[in-house]
């Protein structure tokens, strides 16, 4: 059954935060969410679109704010021709299986609907649905879609499973896999692995499995960044356990902090500049030496809208790799606005920080 989620209430479109929270706070429980879809307190199509929906055997999660919980309540007692009732001190259809403080379930036909209420510095009621292990992720590194395409439909094919691809960056995609009837997902992702050895790892969150593969290692990470302002180390610390691997974090946008901060030659700044291969090395050399971590990520680059130049345009980005024995820079070319590239390099870190020591994270 697929789920869709259906936001109700200005605050939830225009309060990202408060939208953000909630999304995640389902996507925990759920792994996958099918579609998203807004109405203002006073759409009038909301009527039709549940009497719509609510034949559809799938699943609903409704989240509304307090005010206008017995209001959404009326629309599905409207659509399912029944009547609310009072309990636990909530006005509830009186058809509702299930119900906890500020969340009921409601059973129609094929459909099961999930409603809830939440507001501002709230938090979000219980998720009441009981999910089965019906899907899984898996994340395939250093092959292209098409190929990965060719080798793995099959295999799904052969366990009745449904796969999606997604290229994330280049040389990292992104394979969700959902069950069928009789769908077995543990013996498809075994399989993938015998054909692709230490090229899959199976995790929903890559940063939640980084962090539990350093911790169980008792080993540490740092950060230097420049032109992603501390989004890579966002990346991690937004993830609970994160304060058990990461030492630490330096934002180094001037050169004289670079050099003071990271100890990076003013020598090397000078002849090849700030975005440059020699100075994310020392970058990620400096990080690793005054944390004294087990691994360092530098990255430097030209984010844009403006600042690039003929050798170095914008979406010019170095990234530095750094453990007590290895170390890599690669040069990224990447497209899009100022943000979108700062999300690329970051992507492009975490898959260098995983293909540098495939003994650790495969």
């Amino acid at each position: 059954m697929k789920l869709h989620l259906l936001l109700i209430g200005n605050k939830f479109i225009y309060n990202t935060p408060l939208r953000e929270y909630i999304i995640r706070k389902i996507e925990q429980k759920t792994d996958f969410i099918d579609s998203i879809t807004f109405f203002k307190e006073s759409d009038n199509s909301l009527f039709l679109y549940l009497e719509k929906e609510l034949h559809q055997a799938n699943r609903y999660i409704i989240v509304t704010s307090k005010q206008h919980f017995s209001t959404v309540g009326k629309l599905l007692c409207t659509v399912t021709s029944d009547n609310q009732i009072l309990k636990d001190e909530m006005l509830i259809p009186s058809n509702s299986c299930i119900f906890e403080e500020g969340s009921y379930l409601l059973e129609y036909k094929n459909s099961v609907t999930n409603v809830m209420h939440v507001d501002e510095m709230q938090k979000l009621p219980e998720i009441l649905f009981d999910f089965e292990e019906s899907s899984a992720t898996i994340h395939l590194f250093e092959e292209d879609r098409e190929s990965a395409v060719a080798m793995l439909a099959p295999i799904a094919q052969m366990y009745d499973l449904k796969i999606d691809i997604v290229n994330l960056i280049e040389g990292w995609l992104r394979i969700e896999i959902r069950s069928k009837k009789y769908g077995n997902i543990s013996k498809f992702i075994g399989s993938a692995k015998q054909l692709l050895p230490n090229r899959i790892i199976a995790a929903t969150n890559i940063i939640t499995y980084i962090i539990e593969r350093l911790s169980s290692n008792n080993k540490k990470i740092t950060f230097a960044e420049s032109c992603t302002g501390g989004l890579l180390s966002y990346y991690f610390t937004k993830n609970n356990g994160a304060s058990k691997i990461v030492e630490g974090s330096l934002v180094t946008y001037a050169n004289r902090i670079k050099e003071s901060w990271l100890g990076v030659n003013i020598k090397t700044l000078e002849e090849y500049g700030a975005v440059s291969s020699e100075v994310v090395a020392e970058m990620s050399e400096g990080a690793l030496s005054v944390s004294e971590a087990d691994y360092s990520i530098s990255i430097s680059g030209v984010a844009g809208d403006s600042g690039g130049t003929k050798y170095k345009p914008v979406g010019t980005v170095y990234v530095g790799i750094r453990t007590k024995t290895k170390h890599q820079e690669s040069r990224l070319n990447l497209n899009g606005d100022r943000n979108y590239i700062q999300h690329q390099s970051v992507l492009y870190a975490i898959k260098m920080l995983l293909l540098i020591d495939k003994e650790m994270f495969f």
